[in-house]
């Protein structure tokens, strides 16, 4: 499968290397977005427990999305929890109170994190590895995260 779409099969699998990555910070988001909608308590919980809902289904899509584009690469996308924790950049804690504003810094970390981690390798995935097509999508995908992580930074002020 030399050249598919344009890209070296060398190329592919190095920009596939990073998207697993993203993936799985992805899903391990997805998952703690979902604890923070389960878990949260007090006086705001309702708006909270609504908010946070909207959050992980933005990354739903986002984790399908990542999985699709590894897919059109023409590699296999991780698809367990256990590859998952071995390939992310994040980790599961997440603050010991069940109130919104403990999962919100958490949350605004991770999304802070993931936004660095799709900055750098917008260049690369360019110039390095002549994938336009996923240093596009990444791009809009940094200014999705940007935009979620402006509506948690919101409620810290």
């Amino acid at each position: 499968m030399g050249n598919i779409i344009g890209i070296t099969e060398e190329n592919r699998k190095a920009v596939s290397v990073e998207l697993s990555k993203l993936l799985a910070d992805e899903y391990v988001l997805y998952t703690k977005t979902r604890n923070s909608h389960w878990n949260v308590e007090g006086p705001d919980f309702h708006s909270m427990h609504i908010f946070f809902e909207g959050q992980y289904n933005e990354l739903d899509e986002i984790l399908d999305s990542v999985a699709e584009r590894i897919r059109t690469l023409g590699h296999y996308a991780p698809a367990t929890l256990k590859s998952f924790l071995d390939l992310t950049h994040l980790t599961e804690k997440i603050g010991d109170k069940n109130n919104s504003l403990a999962y919100i810094k958490e949350l605004l970390g991770d999304h802070e994190s993931i936004i660095e981690f799709l900055r750098g390798n917008i260049d690369p995935f360019a110039n390095k590895y002549h994938d336009l097509g996923t240093s596009d999508y990444i791009t809009g995908l940094m200014e999705t995260h940007e935009k979620m992580a402006w509506m948690l930074r919101s409620h810290l002020v």
